[in-house]
């Protein structure tokens, strides 16, 4: 009477060795603590990968024929504000000069 066809055959028991919840399990790395804050290592990331997108942007703003017009722009407005800045010390200088002669 061992053979009975309606009978479920029991599955033998998985070893303790051989059970895949025995072997240590690697903590998927999310970025994130179990009380949900964000690593220190995920923020470094997030910042450069920010960073380096930010660079990249810059350069190739530069390149552009937009970016070369506005920093020509920037640079004639820098050596304008450099000659005015000039002029007004010259003319400081000259005025202090002739109130020195006129109180003598």
């Amino acid at each position: 009477m061992s053979g009975m066809p309606d009978e479920p055959t029991p599955e033998p028991e998985p070893s303790p060795e051989a059970a895949p919840s025995a072997a240590p399990v690697e903590p998927v790395d999310t970025g994130y603590t179990s009380s949900g804050v964000p690593t220190f290592e995920s923020v470094r990331e997030k910042i450069e990968t920010r960073y380096g997108t930010s660079i990249g942007a810059a350069e190739l703003d530069a390149e552009s024929h937009q970016g070369r017009t506005i920093e020509e722009q920037y640079d004639e407005r820098q050596r304008a504000a450099a000659e005015r800045l000039a002029e007004i010390r010259k003319s400081i200088h000259k005025e202090q000069h002739k109130e020195q002669d006129d109180t003598q």
